[in-house]
């Protein structure tokens, strides 16, 4: 929400933005679907029902691939800052027009997890443990990871699933630890990754802990403390430090925001932003299905890097961070 409203802010401020003869001024309408499928598709009737012209978002691809549904029905756009599930995409539906309606400004699950795995395997990895919390983030991530994994010969010692809201990982650790892997991979998110990488350490545990975007994040090192250090995670784009212009941002967040660090998505909603008005201006209207058809031909040198898309509606030459965690998440590798 922040990232397009720095975008909205920096827009209007120019107060250029001419469509059909006149100014336009934007508006953000900000919703809460709290990650959960079912409060996604309610946000995004009301979104439809405020008559918006195009969505930033989902964040989680659980609730992207449902609220879709909605938006597409609408004949809207929607580009989401982070969504990463292939099928996000890949199952978009169309406008009534027959126009794409799926974007993102992130690289895939397709390209993160091998790329997670072509860094473990230069650094000599020959066995890993892969687990998940089950749901389409956590487990497409996972079995993307594991794919890769084993197309390189790595021994997949285990494989297993828990829920989302897991707190006691120690039976299944107790299993791992008498297996003994290089890596356990987590397919989940941060809150679930600290309780499972400071109960690693607790079991005595020498294997590492891999995961991506979901534990790649400032509060995973809040909640896992001393636990986590060390832990390999993957980002779905540049990281801020790498962005031409991310220092700008980064003071300019700051500034707006009172202080906030920069929340991990945030310049990819304030790209996914100035994407959608690209949009606009290219169909030289503020109509969702103008927008729409409009989307494919967008291009431009945004804050992350250049923002163009393919006919899925995926960036164009994504590139995955890969860190690891110390007091900050320090960069190891970017690959593209």
């Amino acid at each position: 929400e922040n990232g397009v409203q720095l975008a909205v802010n920096d827009i209007n401020a120019k107060g250029d933005l001419v469509i059909g003869g006149k100014k336009v001024k934007l508006v953000m309408i900000g919703e809460d679907d709290a990650s959960d499928p079912k409060q996604g598709t309610i946000v995004a009737q009301k979104l439809v029902d405020a008559k918006v012209a195009a969505v930033v978002g989902h964040d989680n691809s659980g609730v992207s691939i449902p609220a879709n549904t909605i938006y597409s029905a609408a004949g809207l756009v929607q580009v989401s800052p982070a969504s990463t599930d292939p099928d996000y995409t890949l199952k978009g539906k169309r406008t009534p027009k027959g126009s794409v309606s799926a974007y993102r400004v992130v690289a895939t699950d397709a390209q993160q997890a091998p790329a997670l795995a072509k860094y473990l395997l230069s650094k000599g990895v020959k066995s890993v443990a892969v687990m998940d919390d089950s749901t389409q983030y956590g487990k497409g991530l996972a079995d993307q990871f594991e794919k890769a994994m084993k197309a390189a010969g790595v021994s997949i010692v285990l494989r297993e699933s828990v829920q989302d809201k897991t707190t006691d990982f120690k039976p299944l650790l107790t299993k791992v630890k008498g297996i003994n892997p290089d890596y356990v991979f987590w397919g989940g998110m941060d809150d679930t990754a600290s309780t499972l990488v400071k109960q690693m350490r607790e079991l005595g545990l020498r294997s590492n802990m891999a995961s991506a975007d979901g534990v790649c994040t400032d509060k995973f090192i809040e909640l896992s403390g001393a636990a986590g250090k060390g832990v390999i995670c993957s980002q779905a784009g540049l990281p801020l430090e790498k962005m031409a212009k991310g220092e700008q941002f980064k003071t300019n967040y700051e500034k707006t925001f009172a202080g906030q660090k920069v929340q991990i998505y945030a310049p990819f909603a304030y790209d996914a932003t100035y994407a959608i008005v690209e949009a606009m201006k290219i169909a030289n209207s503020v109509e969702p299905e103008a927008i729409a058809a409009a989307m494919p031909k967008v291009s431009f040198e945004g804050l992350i890097g250049p923002i163009a898309f393919d006919e899925k509606g995926d960036i164009k030459n994504g590139a995955i961070s890969i860190f690891e965690v110390k007091d900050r998440l320090e960069v190891l590798d970017i690959i593209k």
